[in-house]
């Protein structure tokens, strides 16, 4: 399936089957979405993800994070900022912050995609992909 915006299509998917209390997502593959995985399990908002092969292309299969039960939600909201129609920039001096500063944002820089905090460590600015709370 061709998507416009595969980056969308990765939140959502992540969003509907954290809604929907499923233990795995599996979505297509690309460095791009490699890279906002590995930020989620940095945050602490998934427990693990693998890349899988699926004959003539690979997966990227994220397992999801819950509190005591699955009522308890870790991963509340995601949502994406930059879309292709309108892309978001931000300077070193405008970076967003998320809930305060209790969220993260997802940032392509030219250091790589990195959250807002490590952003303001390293005194860059980039695009807003997305915020995840």
């Amino acid at each position: 399936m061709s998507t416009n915006d595969p980056i969308a299509d990765m939140l959502t998917r992540i969003r509907n089957a954290n809604t929907a209390k499923h233990d795995t997502v599996d979505i297509p593959c690309s460095r791009m979405k490699q890279a906002i995985a590995q930020i989620l399990l940095d945050e602490g908002y998934v427990k693990s993800f693998d890349l899988v092969d699926n004959g003539s292309f690979k997966d990227i299969r994220i397992t999801l994070k819950y509190g005591a039960d699955k009522t308890d939600r870790i991963l509340t909201g995601l949502k994406r900022i930059s879309k292709p129609g309108l892309r978001v920039y931000a300077n070193k001096e405008n970076l967003p912050k998320v809930l305060d500063g209790l969220g993260t944002a997802i940032l392509s820089t030219n250091q790589g995609v990195i959250t807002d905090k490590k952003a303001r460590e390293l005194g860059v600015g980039g695009e807003v992909l997305a915020f995840i709370w």
